[in-house]
């Protein structure tokens, strides 16, 4: 079909007039193509939907969600301006609400207005705008031919996009674009147009020279300004900082500083201040670590006061992730090359990546610049479908290598004075660099490797090192494996499969041949396609159900065919860890069917150690061919080193390192763990790792289980995480607002010097040859005067309805402004189920973690935006949300946060707790406490109050509040009345 005739004869609605539809108070406001604004109910809009032209929305998921309407598809049938954005805004995060888009487009409060229905046409006016003026030069021509794609595929915006382009003036007679131009095909094959990184020679070693106090507060007023908020404790907080810098005196002893700074201290730019110095005059990188991507994120927008230019800090600054955070250019090819094949949601989507691919900074699918509501309205299935989630990279093997975004990041890195990174990349790198496992080839030699860390929420090390030190031999882990060594296994997958990737390098190699096939003929001991399905078949009450797909969106899979029982080692000895867990758990009262189950490993049961030592020596014949492949691989850089391309020997040393990472030290990880079997703990005895049996089980689902595994942890974790970073760290800060747990508000009290050592032993400072410098900054904020804590007394948080009735009466008397936490999603999702629709009545938007399909930086934008919004969360809301301002004006948590009461927290409470559990467990609980207290005064400016709704709440948690907050107990209804009173005087002082 040529293309003018598929895009100008369609019959999509012109946007121009089309009415629009947006939330609005608990109801809906309805612009109508007379131009009339009506309020109309849920029921309304359902019944006038079907015969209304497509109107203007704005996130059509969302708004369908609310109308309990079905999924409107992927992408919707309504002109959702969301999807205009994706288009001419690409690389540009914004909140997926009226006023959030308004605010990015430019428009001022008082232009915004309600932010009603009638706003959409302005939005609309704006976007288009917009898109004309990027209408020339290169742009112009792939703005048309993805135009034009998007409307071989339906796209309903299409046809308003061709016309705004003035795509008939472009068209040949015949309805095409002339060959001279961009061919739709083309435009989104788009490593052909992104930039090559070329290989550069490694930098030198960086010089050691130290920072002194006063370089690091000149360097901190400089990236102030004049006009920038003064913060007490700020540049005392950089001056200590500089102690993570000096130059280190005995290899494996860095120096260590140990700083915990209070809630607006300001200490991200205190210790960039002296990280960003030491850089320049050194000439090396400082890599700054945080807890999540939300946090880098927000450190990257920091680094921006002292580096204003784009162009300088894309050069100074470099955020790194995980390879599995990127777009793979190779699945992208893929993608590409079988969409005709695909459905037209899925081609939308394709277009649309690539639109972002080319506009991307750093081609970051989740938590950078693709917003993160893109995987809601085009498929999160597609995300992950161009992403590297399977560990499929084959370096420099591939096409795309020099245009990849992971490698141009790994390359600017070196260059760069500031790479700030995640816990557990950081704990990666350092472990894969000691053992030769390095993404980067160069890394394990590489003079310029970091040598001084910071470690930004540092009460966080030893959970990030917990999960980087653990194993798992689970079902999912060894399936998974099975997959990355035998690919498909006849289904129609991607996945590659050993064989695939190497089989050119090792034809005609008998010495490669060999091994290779040993390997995967040994692969079959690991569990088999259809494994879950099989795993408690004999003792299930109903059919089990389906184990979940393997490959999603860009890539679905068929049906996968029944597979034949077999007696296969990995699968037997699943199903007695399982038989092991079942037996030994309770289940009853009010604990969930589908909560995990767990279990001691010892005592087995009958049969497990012997199925564990047929399943040890099954897993020796996998491991013990691939070791040999890869020093064979290894030979044949050196044998044939004279005829191998410079491609083929990147090729060989990715595999290797490969096989290494992916295969062989997962292997011996599980080897070593089923020798557990043999050696029961001692009594009396600490041992250095805990090993427990895991059920995992899908939610409402009784009794079907997606997982078992045998699950093996540190005890202390922060022991690996001193060992693997004494050698590269020369210098490390360590700095938290909660580094330390104060039994009680008098700094000079005797627990003093117990809090700074359970903070070094948190963190695994102890660890270290040298003692760390100690530091503490107190908070700049006036809590006695900008807060209120108040602990409801009548209130069964036990109740689901109570616990509801409690979250709908507070967030109503705070107007808004109102973050929620909890302990459990379950008891989220129930508060939210029941709260909703009265605070919408209310014009109190509510947003939830678990039950809106955003990501969390999503969510945090918006709940930033709309001032009168209000968020339910767990974990990740409590530890990593910077609201300042109204927004966040009231802090309600559902009960105390204890630990997990679980075996691994069972264990370290025995032997990690200094004789005294009960202290143990109230230390974990004050600091998270004191965390979710944070989150209420980010600024000077800021009010807000905090409410725990337990009435168990024992007195001797309450020191985890700042020194001068009174806790009052009250009933709910008090505490509503007061909570409405200490904001409104708040708000009339603010207009004073």
């Amino acid at each position: 079909m040529d293309h003018l005739v598929f895009i100008m004869q369609t019959s999509f609605p012109s946007a121009y007039d089309a009415p629009a539809l947006v939330a609005y108070k608990g109801a809906y406001s309805l612009l109508t193509e007379d131009g009339e604004v009506l309020h109309l109910s849920a029921q309304d809009v359902r019944q006038n939907l079907q015969n209304m032209p497509c109107p203007l929305v704005i996130h059509a998921p969302a708004l369908a969600r609310r109308l309990d309407l079905p999924p409107p598809g992927q992408p919707a049938p309504w002109l959702d301006l969301l999807e205009l954005f994706a288009f001419v805004h690409p690389a540009t995060p914004v909140a997926p609400t009226p006023r959030g888009l308004a605010l990015a487009l430019g428009m001022q409060d008082e232009d915004i207005g309600a932010a009603e229905a009638d706003l959409l046409p302005r939005l609309l006016s704006l976007l288009l705008t917009n898109l004309a003026r990027q209408n020339n030069g290169t742009t112009a021509e792939h703005l048309a031919a993805l135009t034009v794609r998007l409307g071989q595929a339906g796209w309903i915006w299409s046809s308003t996009v061709a016309e705004t382009l003035g795509l008939h003036d472009k068209l040949t007679p015949q309805g095409r674009l002339p060959e001279t131009m961009l061919q739709p095909g083309d435009a989104l094959r788009i490593w052909r147009f992104l930039p090559k990184w070329e290989e550069t020679p490694l930098p030198p070693p960086p010089a050691s020279h130290p920072i002194s106090p006063v370089d690091a507060r000149e360097q901190l007023t400089k990236m102030l300004g004049e006009d920038a908020e003064i913060r007490a404790g700020q540049a005392d907080f950089a001056s200590v900082a500089t102690g993570a810098f000096e130059p280190r005196n005995v290899r494996g002893d860095p120096a260590i500083v140990l700083a915990e700074a209070g809630t607006g201290t300001g200490k991200t730019l205190g210790y960039i201040a002296p990280a960003s110095l030491w850089a320049e005059r050194n000439k090396g990188a400082v890599w700054v670590s945080t807890y999540t991507r939300h946090l880098q994120r927000q450190i990257e927008q920091e680094t921006r006061r002292l580096y204003p230019d784009q162009a300088t800090h894309r050069q100074r600054v470099v955020l790194r992730k995980g390879r599995e955070n990127y777009l793979c250019l190779l699945n992208m090819e893929e993608a590409v090359n079988t969409a005709a094949s695909r459905p037209a949601g899925i081609t939308i989507a394709l277009i649309m990546l690539a639109r972002w691919g080319l506009a991307t900074a750093d081609g970051d699918l989740f938590g950078g610049d693709l917003p993160g509501w893109f995987g809601d309205l085009f498929g999160q299935g597609n995300l992950i479908g161009v992403a590297d989630r399977r560990g499929e990279c084959i370096h420099g093997a591939c096409a795309h290598y020099q245009h990849c975004f992971v490698e141009h990041s790994i390359r600017r890195a070196r260059e760069a004075d500031l790479v700030i990174a995640n816990h557990a990349l950081v704990m990666a790198q350092a472990a894969y660099a000691q053992a030769g496992m390095s993404d980067d080839a160069d890394e394990t030699d590489d003079p310029s490797a970091p040598s001084r860390y910071v470690f930004d929420e540092g009460h966080h090390l030893a959970d990030a090192a917990d999960s980087a030190f653990s194993a798992e031999l689970s079902g999912l882990e060894a399936a998974e494996l099975r997959r990355w060594l035998l690919g498909a296994e006849g289904r129609r997958s991607r996945a590659r499969g050993l064989k695939r990737r190497l089989d050119d390098l090792v034809v005609g190699h008998p010495k490669l041949e060999t091994p290779l096939e040993a390997a995967l003929m040994a692969a079959t001991a690991l569990p088999a396609p259809g494994w879950s399905s099989r795993l408690g078949q004999e003792q299930a009450d109903e059919p089990p159900p389906p184990e979940p797909p393997e490959d999603i969106g860009l890539f679905p899979l068929e049906p996968e065919a029944p597979q034949p029982v077999l007696e296969n080692p990995t699968e037997v000895f699943l199903r007695l860890l399982r038989q092991q867990a079942l037996a030994r758990t309770q289940e009853g009262g009010k604990q969930h069917v589908y909560a995990a189950l767990e279990c001691d490993l010892h005592p087995l049961v009958p049969d497990l150690a012997e199925a564990g030592h047929l399943l040890a020596r099954a897993l020796t014949r996998l491991v013990e061919p691939l070791r040999t492949l890869v020093e064979r691989l290894h030979a044949r850089l050196e044998e044939d080193a004279e005829t191998l391309d410079s491609t083929t020997r990147g090729r060989i040393e990715a595999m290797t390192r490969a096989l290494r990472r992916r295969a062989i030290s997962r292997l011996d990880a599980w080897i070593a763990m089923l020798s557990a079997l043999d050696t029961p703990p001692e009594p009396d005895t600490t041992p250095s790792h805990v090993h427990f049996i895991r059920v995992e089980r899908r939610e409402k689902q009784r009794m079907g289980e997606q997982d078992v595994g045998l699950y093996r942890h540190w005890l202390d974790p922060t022991i690996p995480f001193a060992g693997i970073m004494a050698i590269p760290a020369q210098g490390m800060l360590i700095t938290s607002a909660t580094l330390r747990d104060q039994q009680t508000n008098e700094p000079d009290s005797d627990n003093a010097e117990q809090a700074w050592e359970a903070a070094e032993a948190r963190t695994g400072a102890n660890h270290f040859p040298s003692p760390p410098l100690r530091a503490s900054l107190a908070s700049p904020f006036d809590y006695a005067r900008q807060t209120r804590a108040y602990i409801v007394t009548d209130i069964d948080n036990s109740s689901i309805v109570d616990l509801a009735a409690a979250f709908r009466t507070l967030f109503l008397a705070s107007g808004g402004g109102g973050l929620g936490l909890f302990t459990a999603i379950s008891r989220l999702r129930g508060v939210y189920d029941r709260i909703a629709p009265t605070l919408e009545e209310n014009g109190l938007p509510l947003y939830a973690q678990h039950v809106d399909a955003m990501d969390n930086n999503t969510l945090v934008d918006i709940f930033r935006t709309e001032e009168h919004a209000c968020l339910l969360g767990t974990d990740a809301m409590r530890d990593g949300v910077d609201v300042p301002g109204n927004a966040l004006r009231l802090v309600a948590f559902e009960r105390v946060p204890w630990p997990r009461p679980d075996i691994l927290h069972r264990e370290r409470r025995i032997h990690l707790s200094g004789g005294d559990p009960k202290s143990f467990d109230e230390r974990i609980a004050r600091l998270r406490l004191r965390q979710a207290f944070g989150r209420l005064i980010r600024r000077q400016s800021d009010r807000g109050v905090f409410v725990l709704l337990d009435r168990r709440t024992p007195t001797r948690l309450l020191s985890a509040f700042p020194e001068g907050v009174e806790v009052r107990r009250l009933g709910l209804a008090d505490t509503a009345r007061e909570l409405a009173a200490f904001l409104a005087d708040t708000e009339r002082a603010d207009q004073n």
